[in-house]
């Protein structure tokens, strides 16, 4: 198992780490198997979405907000059951095909990085099996 550190820069954030996950299947030498992403936090997630259009990652963001806001009837004493919240509807954690050495993703997708309680120093615990 790996560690990836990911550095947040503000409270709601979308950080595409594929780049990251793509050099640690590369220097794994796998060639086929699976990569399993866990986070292991309760106020962030990991999803997979479209990369190519910033516009999708704020779209997300917003909406997620419109759904689930910042501050409403919530009894969590630290004030952040929003994020709490977000983490379990998003998901901690995906698992994704390699294949020839490289990530199986669509022509669009790529990995995000869900922070919605920063800033802050996050994990990505990364595990793969494969030959």
């Amino acid at each position: 198992m790996q560690t990836l550190f990911v550095k947040s820069d503000s409270q709601f954030q979308c950080i595409n780490i594929t780049s990251q996950i793509q050099k640690i299947v590369k220097d794994s030498a796998v060639k086929d198997g699976l990569i399993t992403l866990f986070v292991p936090h309760t106020t962030a997630a990991i999803t997979i979405n479209e990369g190519a259009d910033p516009s999708v990652v704020h779209d997300l963001l917003y909406e997620l907000d419109k759904v689930i806001p910042l501050r409403d009837n919530y009894q969590h004493l630290e004030g952040n059951s929003a994020a709490h919240i977000k983490s379990s509807l998003v998901g901690c954690s995906q698992t994704v095909l390699i294949e020839n050495g490289s990530l199986v993703l669509g022509t669009w997708q790529a990995v995000f990085f869900c922070e919605f309680d920063g800033p802050r120093n996050r994990k990505v615990f990364v595990k793969i099996i494969g030959k």
